[in-house]
């Protein structure tokens, strides 16, 4: 069976994480740490408590400046993406992450996820997202790139692994009309 009709028969859903999915965040979490070398931490780098999680994501559900969507299939996180305005004089960006389980790859979840990143950022004002990604994650920055993300440029050695250096590609997405959308944004 090839990659897609697997995916054909995979079905998931898109919701805004809610505080009584905080055990299931942390430990999708620390699934997803040990499945890539492609995201900041790994699996034992997950130290917070799912009081603490709650507490986050309660925070967050009326927040016009942050917010966890996460994918879900049999009652299991398979992806999720965030996005976090930045303070001040930067305000009118956004800090944007996605992660999606291995097994999940290639079946629509990341763009699924970029999708309802990209309605919240409209919906609130955001002009500017920016993410770092893997220079040699092509999978990845062929997904941004068809969001029209566009490469910025090349950070070397942004990560350390095993002692090897790993160059990361700044990327950057502008949303046109925003502020014409949103006449109370403070831009």
């Amino acid at each position: 069976m090839t990659e897609n009709e697997e995916c054909t028969m995979k079905q998931f859903m898109i919701e805004q994480a809610k505080p009584q999915d905080a055990a299931l965040l942390l430990d999708y979490t620390r699934a997803i740490g040990g499945e890539t070398d492609n995201l900041s931490f790994g699996a034992e780098d997950i130290h917070i408590h799912v009081e603490e999680k709650a507490k986050q994501l309660a925070e967050q559900e009326n927040s016009r400046d942050t917010v966890l969507f996460i994918a879900r299939a049999n009652g299991e996180i398979i992806g999720d993406a965030s996005l976090n305005r930045l303070p001040r004089r930067m305000n009118h960006r956004g800090e944007f992450g996605i992660a999606v389980r291995k097994a999940w790859w290639g079946c629509g979840v990341a763009s699924a996820l970029m999708q309802e990143i990209l309605k919240f950022a409209e919906a609130n004002g955001f002009e500017q997202l920016n993410l770092e990604v893997r220079s040699d994650n092509t999978r990845a920055i062929r997904l941004y790139e068809k969001f029209g993300f566009q490469k910025l440029c090349t950070f070397p050695a942004f990560f350390k692994i095993n002692g090897q250096d790993i160059d990361f590609d700044l990327m950057t997405l502008f949303l046109l009309g925003v502020s014409a959308l949103h006449p109370d944004h403070q831009g």
